[in-house]
C-alpha cells in the first residue's frame, strides 16, 4: 500500500487522500552472441587468457550495452517494457523488476501522485553496468499497457499483476542471451514475485521491501492515527473484506472513497487472501530478503518475519535505504526527495546485495 503522503505529513489530509486513491486506482527479444564451450567471457571483455591470439580478425564483435522497447500479450492487451542488456556476449543473468502498487510506470513514477524518483529505471541501469540484463515493465493500465488491464475496475483481481510479470519471465527464458533469471519484487511487487516463483522456473527470488504481514494488517497500522469514528469506520471495512464480503455502503469522502470504493473493492479483497510470510514459504528458489531502516512504508520487522518463515533465505538490512531504493533520513524533507528526486542514486548496497546473490548460470 502507498500511504506516502500520510506518512510523510500526518497533519495533511488532503495529501492524504490523494496517495490513498492513487495507491488503489489500479493498483523483441532477438537472438545475441551465444557463449561458447568454455563459458562467458565477462561482459564487454574477452575470453582470450595472456598469450592467446585472440579471437580471428573476421568474428563479429561483441554488442555495447543496449536498451529496448518490448511486449508481451496478456489475455486484455499489450504489457510494454523496456530491456536492458549489459555490453558483451552473454550469456548473461537476468532479472525481472516487478513493481510496486500504485499507477507506477516501468520506471517507478506516478503521475497520479506526482512521485519521480525513477528509481525502477535507476535499479536496472545500474544492473546493466554491472553485467546484468533486466526487464521493467508499465503495469497493465498504465502508460504503454493500457489495453492490458481488465476494462471495468472492478474485474482487477490481484493474481493479474502474478500472471503478467510471468509472462515476462517466459520472455526472458526463451530468449537464448540468458543465462538465468531471478525475479526481484518491490513493495507489492514482492508478493506477487513469490507467486510468480510458485509457479514458474526462476534461479532466484529477491524481496525488496516487502511486506510481512497481509495487507489488511498493514492498512490497519496506517490508518491507526485517523480520527475515532474514521479509524473505526476504516476497520470494520477491512474486516469485512478481509471476510470477503463486499461493502455496499461506504462514506461519500476522499479518504474512504480513495481506498474502499466499491470498484475497487474485489481487488483489495483479492489481495487480502495472501499472507506474504505463508506464501514465501512455498517458494522453491534460493530467496534474498533486502529491506531498508529508513523505510516509512515497511518496517524491518517486516523482512524478519519473512525470514522468520524462510529460516534459509539470506536476508540483508541496509542501513539508510528508504522505501524508494534511495539514501534518506526519517526526516520529511529527505524522505520527499527520496520519492521525488531522479537525481539521487539508488543505494550502493542494494547492488551489493543483488550482485552477490544473482546466479551468473
Amino acid at each position: 500500500m502507498s500511504l506516502r503522503s500520510c506518512l510523510l505529513v500526518p497533519a495533511r489530509r488532503a495529501a492524504f487522500a490523494v496517495s490513498c486513491a492513487a495507491a488503489l486506482a489500479l493498483s523483441s527479444l532477438g537472438a545475441g552472441c551465444g557463449a561458447g564451450e568454455g563459458g562467458a567471457p565477462p561482459p564487454g571483455g574477452s575470453s582470450a587468457l595472456p598469450g592467446d591470439a585472440g579471437p580471428p580478425p573476421d568474428a563479429p564483435a561483441c554488442p555495447g550495452a543496449a536498451s529496448a522497447e518490448i511486449a508481451v500479450e496478456n489475455a486484455r492487451g499489450a504489457l510494454a517494457g523496456t530491456l536492458e542488456v549489459p555490453a558483451g556476449c552473454g550469456p548473461f543473468p537476468a532479472v525481472l523488476i516487478i513493481p510496486g502498487s500504485g499507477p507506477n510506470d516501468r520506471d517507478g513514477n506516478s503521475a497520479a501522485d506526482g512521485s519521480g524518483s525513477s528509481a525502477y529505471r535507476l535499479l536496472a541501469e545500474g544492473l546493466r553496468d554491472r553485467g546484468i540484463a533486466s526487464i521493467r515493465y508499465d503495469k497493465a493500465g498504465i502508460g504503454g499497457s493500457v489495453s492490458a488491464a481488465p476494462r471495468e475496475e472492478q474485474e482487477m483481481r490481484f493474481e493479474m499483476g502474478a500472471d503478467d510479470a510471468g509472462l515476462w519471465v517466459k520472455k526472458l527464458r526463451d530468449d537464448g542471451r540468458f543465462a538465468t533469471v531471478t525475479v526481484a519484487g518491490h513493495s507489492e511487487g514482492a508478493l506477487l514475485g513469490m507467486l510468480v516463483a510458485q509457479g514458474t522456473e526462476i534461479d532466484g527470488y529477491v524481496s525488496i521491501a516487502g511486506a510481512g504481514r497481509p495487507v489488511g494488517a498493514v492498512l490497519r497500522e496506517q490508518l491507526a492515527s485517523l480520527p475515532d469514528e474514521d479509524r473505526e469506520t476504516a476497520y470494520e471495512i477491512i474486516g469485512q473484506l478481509e471476510a470477503g464480503e463486499l461493502v455496499e455502503e461506504v462514506p461519500q469522502t476522499p479518504l474512504f472513497m480513495g481506498l474502499f470504493r466499491p470498484s475497487v473493492q474485489p481487488y483489495i479483497a483479492s489481495w487480502m487472501k495472501h499472507d506474504p510470510a505463508a506464501e514465501i514459504e512455498a517458494v522453491t528458489a534460493p530467496i534474498l530478503i533486502v529491506q531498508g531502516t529508513t523505510d516509512i512504508q515497511v518496517k524491518v520487522e517486516d523482512a524478519e518475519l519473512l525470514a522468520g518463515a524462510r529460516p534459509d533465505a539470506e536476508l540483508v538490512v541496509i542501513e539508510g535505504m528508504s522505501h524508494m531504493l534511495k539514501e534518506a533520513t526519517l526526516a520529511n524533507a529527505s524522505q520527499q526527495a527520496a520519492y521525488t528526486d531522479p537525481t539521487l542514486p539508488v543505494v550502493a548496497r542494494l547492488f551489493e546485495a543483488l550482485e552477490e546473490f544473482i546466479p551468473a548460470e
